[in-house]
């Protein structure tokens, strides 16, 4: 008989963010006022902005703390109000300088809060970042300014997009597998405030009122954690490549920065795709492969028949509203009691919620992290797991679902669960 595979968990969660805040009504203003704007341009920057759902956002961009007051300004002229256009150089230069102060930060937050775990025990480092360049890299940076044994194995994962921290765990989670040995350090930096621009095309406005700068490190292991902490296990992983939307997120280098084209048509093709997305994740694991028919489709509950009243953590749903809504059945969320769903948008977490049927508490940690810190790209599923992890509520042995989204249109999802020391 094979052998039973080994526990892998994701411990020490910790996250980093640079120090200057940007507010996001102050922010909107600055974006609105800018010169060589249309009138429906001006429109659509209040518009995207109120309804982002972000309060605050962080940048490494000092000089967009709005009162600096450089004789020479490269993102950002206070006095003038004008937001510039450096060079993609200019812009690659301060993310080699400070998105490796983010990843060592984040890197060694992880490290001191892991009981048991040393520099000297990391054996493979996983970085992840689609916002700049550069080599040596910082999977380098992180074995030198660590400490960490120079024989350490290191892989880095660029340019992937919002998604990539999954098949960094997913990764993670292989090695330890082949070696139960490992003790894998996995590090996700962004620093997408680099490539904001100011721009009367819709796609470019609604980017410029979401993203943020961030870091997030975790370790991958088979060691279990100790008494008092909270960790995760990795379950499992899927990847799903929807059949449309390889034009909607995209992600290019142009001579001012690296250029995002968001379309407003994202949210509804994961509306389309997300129960073909979670289908196989769930269908693959044991405990929740009743959830999936054999056709592959996820079942509903009872309630989902005509003329019933569909049961929903949020409250009733008439029938006659069933179709619009189109949830799931009451099974889903109970069988998975925590979400972490990537906020690429607010209308995303909205769809996703409508779409699965889940509570509003269950959305709250993708909702609370788009709040604080917006979309920092591949860091941000970092920053829900983590949320889900300090929530006092979370019991041993509960599932996860985490879900991110990303170029292509690429969903990569993954099960985990609480696990207690």
């Amino acid at each position: 008989m094979p052998a039973t595979p080994v526990p892998v968990t994701l411990r020490s969660l910790q996250t980093a963010v640079p120090h200057t805040v940007l507010v996001q009504d102050e922010v909107r203003d600055v974006f609105a006022g800018q010169p060589g704007l249309s009138r429906l341009a001006q429109r659509l920057v209040s518009t995207s902005f109120n309804a982002s759902g972000i309060d605050t956002r962080y940048t490494v961009i000092d000089e967009l703390n709005l009162n600096d007051t450089s004789a020479d300004p490269r993102f950002f002229d206070a006095k003038t109000g004008e937001l510039l256009a450096p060079s993609t150089r200019v812009r690659n230069e301060l993310y080699i300088t400070e998105a490796t102060k983010l990843y060592v930060e984040a890197g060694r937050r992880a490290l001191e809060a892991c009981p048991g775990v040393t520099a000297a025990d990391i054996t493979h480092v996983v970085t992840v970042s689609c916002t700049g360049f550069y080599a040596p890299g910082p999977d380098y940076m992180l074995v030198r300014e660590l400490g960490l044994a120079p024989s350490t194995q290191r892989y880095h994962l660029g340019f992937m997009g919002c998604y990539a921290s999954m098949p960094a765990l997913r990764t993670a989670k292989q090695f330890v597998q082949a070696d139960p040995d490992a003790v894998v350090l996995v590090v996700s930096a962004e620093l997408c405030s680099l490539h904001l621009r100011t721009s009367s095309d819709p796609e470019t406005i609604v980017a410029s009122s979401l993203f943020g700068d961030g870091a997030a490190a975790g370790i991958v292991s088979a060691r279990p954690p100790q008494p008092g902490e909270t960790a995760l296990t990795l379950d499992g992983f899927q990847t799903l490549i929807t059949p449309v939307g390889e034009g909607d997120m995209a992600w290019k280098i142009g001579d001012e920065g690296f250029e995002m084209i968001l379309s407003t048509y994202v949210p509804h093709i994961i509306d389309e795709h997300i129960e073909s997305a979670l289908a196989p994740l769930l269908a693959a694991d044991a405990e929740l492969q009743e959830l999936v028919s054999p056709d592959g489709a996820l079942r509903r509950g009872a309630g989902a028949a005509a003329g019933a009243e569909q049961a929903l953590p949020g409250g009733p749903v008439p029938a006659r509203e069933a179709a619009s809504v189109a949830v799931l059945a009451p099974p889903l969320d109970r069988a998975i009691a925590h979400w972490a769903i990537h906020p690429g948008g607010r209308s995303i977490l909205d769809k996703t919620e409508a779409k699965l049927g889940l509570s509003e508490e269950q959305l709250r940690p993708s909702r609370e992290t788009l709040r604080r810190y917006g979309n920092m790209s591949s860091a941000t599923i970092l920053f829900v797991l983590k949320e889900i992890l300090e929530n006092p509520s979370a019991q041993d042995a509960e599932r996860v679902c985490a879900m991110a989204f990303g170029p292509g249109l690429t969903v990569e999802s993954g099960l985990m669960s609480v696990t207690r020391g």
